[in-house]
């Protein structure tokens, strides 16, 4: 089975990966449906200076999908093995039957909104 990560806040994708109110976890199907579906509120920190990778792993998520993130936090969960799919919105649901249709693929932009672009120096 495969887990995919959403950011989310009100049941939609949330533009900011490192501060959304929660992720919602989706347990994709062999029929490449919504199997289960949990929801986790993330640490405090940002995204890429936290242990939200190491949680996202933890819980066996192979893919997060969001509407965007800083260079630091891709880097981190590429170098995890999470595949990063940028450019999403709207309902949570609907990013990922995008996503599994095949019709939703990396927007390939980095966050630099309201002034954060996150370049953290990784630990």
């Amino acid at each position: 089975m495969t887990k995919i990560a959403i950011p989310s806040r009100d049941g939609q994708v949330d533009e900011h990966f490192g501060h959304c109110s929660y992720f919602t976890v989706l347990t994709i199907g062999p029929d490449n449906a919504v199997a289960a579906e949990d929801t986790f509120a993330p640490p405090a920190e940002c995204g890429c200076r936290s242990n939200l990778v190491e949680t996202l792993l933890g819980m066996g998520v192979t893919t997060l999908i969001a509407g965007n993130m800083g260079q630091g936090a891709a880097d981190k969960l590429r170098r995890s093995g999470i595949a990063v799919i940028r450019g999403a919105s709207g309902p949570v649901g609907e990013a990922a039957a995008a996503y599994l249709a095949g019709t939703l693929k990396d927007s390939a932009e980095l966050c630099t909104a309201h002034g954060h672009e996150c370049l953290h120096p990784l630990q």
